[in-house]
């Protein structure tokens, strides 16, 4: 072998070295980008995730705060209903009478604003999804019917709030008695 190809040989061989070095070395760089990737897109996907759950945490706080809120409202709401029932009707009519069932008014339709409802159960057939059933008490109203409201009930937003709460027909005793005779 003369010294040229020899030459040749050993430039051959380092070149091929240095080629191999450079793959493995671009191999190695391109495996780091990919990890570093990964770790960037992970970080980003936990990154929104923490982004969803603080905003629905927050969402759920001013819920539940609206909705307390809400519920001291309907307190004061029923607590009118009742003055006003209680009111003869010559003392609805004169200006402080008028202006207490202007202000009940008022309260009511704020309330409706903001998705609060009173849930109308007199007559009504009882739906433990709605109504809490204190008693049982004989009635004109036929069986398993609403027939008086202890306490009034809100949805709000269609969802409940507050059930209501009731005394549930058990028929009417009378006729029974009637029958039985």
């Amino acid at each position: 072998m003369s010294k040229k190809q020899h030459h040749e040989n050993k430039v051959e061989v380092e070149t091929t070295a240095i080629k191999t070095e450079t793959i493995d070395k671009t191999a190695e760089l391109q495996q780091e980008v990919l990890d570093w990737k990964d770790k960037y897109m992970r970080n980003m996907a936990e990154f929104e995730n923490f982004r969803k759950r603080s905003n629905q945490e927050k969402a759920d706080w001013i819920r539940m705060a609206t909705q307390k809120f809400a519920m001291e409202i309907c307190d004061v709401a029923d607590n009118f209903e009742r003055a006003l029932l209680q009111a003869s009707e010559q003392e609805l009519l004169n200006s402080f009478g008028k202006g207490v069932v202007l202000i009940e008014k008022q309260l009511r339709q704020a309330l409706e604003k903001e998705g609060v409802k009173k849930i109308e159960a007199l007559g009504e057939e009882f739906d433990p999804a709605y109504h809490d059933a204190l008693a049982h008490i004989p009635s004109d109203y036929e069986e398993n019917t609403v027939a008086a409201i202890i306490q009034n009930g809100y949805t709000m937003n269609d969802k409940l709030l507050r059930p209501a709460r009731v005394a549930v027909s058990s028929g009417n005793h009378k006729n029974i008695k009637s029958l039985e005779e």
